[in-house]
């Protein structure tokens, strides 16, 4: 396996995290190398993407030896292949066709899976363009293209714990392109875009509550989410307000 330029044509990463969020290990082989990104046949890892953090934990040889799962990236624009980068430390080549155990940060995981997940209902409460946003293990927060008037941390904190609070499952699915395109209603984000060449766009449900284009993790009912609390509100620009919410 050669280190180069231009990414070669590795065959898409099974995403595991998109089979079951709730994976704690799997095991996985090295199929190939760009620069010092390693990429796995099979990832449990969550890469960055939309506001979402990657994923943390172990890749493990055998023999024991392993190296921490922290910097995760998506190499193609489709958003297909995943690269996982090797330490400084690490020499590539020792690498190069692995057999792998994946170990995931799984309480990392369950926290930003419930952030997200509340982050997706505070859409719900304040129906209104989003303009970003962001996903922390502790909290989270959407920017609204929205006046000032009409928006108080105690009315958005009781409505989106009424929403939380109908224990509504969560469930994902797909749709084409030409399907999404039918329907520009269901992007809610106006900075991020669902990523387009695979052919296919990913829905995040929650049932009878949301419906929108989304690729990260998420819990698989509301009720696992817990209280939340809306702990600041700010003014970013004329119309531009960040909401931020954490656990209560």
């Amino acid at each position: 396996m050669s280190e180069t330029s231009e990414l070669p044509p590795f065959p898409p990463t099974h995403l595991l995290f998109r089979d079951d969020a709730y994976l704690k290990s799997a095991k996985a082989r090295v199929i190939g190398r760009y620069s010092d990104f390693l990429v796995l046949d099979c990832t449990l890892f969550y890469p960055a993407s939309g506001g979402q953090p990657s994923d943390a934990g172990l890749i493990v040889k055998s023999g024991g030896h392993s190296f921490p799962a922290g910097e995760l990236r998506y190499l193609d624009a489709a958003k297909t292949i995943v690269g996982h980068k090797l330490p400084e430390s690490e020499h590539p080549a020792a690498w190069d066709g692995a057999e792998v155990e994946m170990q995931l940060d799984f309480e990392r995981r369950y926290q930003l899976m419930r952030v997200h997940s509340a982050l997706h209902l505070l859409s719900v409460a304040l129906p209104y363009p989003v303009t970003g946003g962001a996903i922390g293990v502790e909290d989270g927060r959407l920017d609204f293209d929205i006046p000032e008037a009409g928006l108080e941390k105690e009315a958005i904190t009781a409505e989106l714990n009424r929403l939380i609070d109908q224990a509504a499952e969560i469930t994902s699915r797909w749709i084409t392109d030409e399907e999404l395109d039918a329907n520009p209603q269901l992007v809610k984000t106006m900075s991020v875009k669902p990523p387009r060449g695979s052919g296919r766009v990913r829905l995040v449900e929650i049932a009878g509550l949301d419906l929108q284009p989304c690729g990260g993790t998420h819990v698989r009912n509301t009720r696992e989410i817990g209280p939340m609390l809306v702990t600041n509100i700010e003014k970013k620009g004329k119309q531009n307000r960040r909401v931020r919410i954490g656990f209560a």
